[in-house]
């Protein structure tokens, strides 16, 4: 049985990868911001009501209503408010950043389990299967 995989030097090396995230001041950066929107009512309630009436919108979309203009308008209203929060703003770039990291992250340990190798950036530059340019 692969225990060690799961419970020995590949868990290990994991939290040291987390705790090499953590430790960089970009991305304690970031959790400043996520924390300043989480201790931020005013932001947290732009953030909810803007998600909310662009679920309705695209509930209503999907289901092949038409949308009222003004139901949009309020929409994009509501989303210029929010973008225009501070905390609110700073909270929305933070998410994107983490979201980057953790998509890099999973990009690269996925290709070393698909090719048994650490990847090097040649490795990511395929057009995809069966592409004939030579990658």
């Amino acid at each position: 049985m692969h225990t060690q995989m799961t419970n020995g030097s590949v868990l290990a090396k994991t939290l040291e990868l987390c705790q090499t995230i953590v430790d960089q001041q970009d991305f304690q950066a970031l959790r400043r911001d996520v924390d300043a929107f989480m201790a931020d009512e005013s932001a947290q309630s732009l953030y909810r009501n803007v998600a909310e009436r662009g679920e309705s919108l695209h509930h209503k979309q999907q289901q092949g209503a038409q949308l009222d203009p003004e139901e949009v308008n309020a929409y994009e209203t509501e989303r210029q408010t929010l973008l225009g929060n501070e905390v609110a703003r700073r909270f929305l770039d933070a998410q994107e950043q983490m979201h980057g990291i953790q998509q890099n992250v999973t990009r690269y340990v996925m290709k070393t389990l698909e090719i048994g190798r650490v990847p090097g950036e040649e490795d990511f530059q395929s057009c995809g299967h069966g592409c004939s340019c030579g990658h």
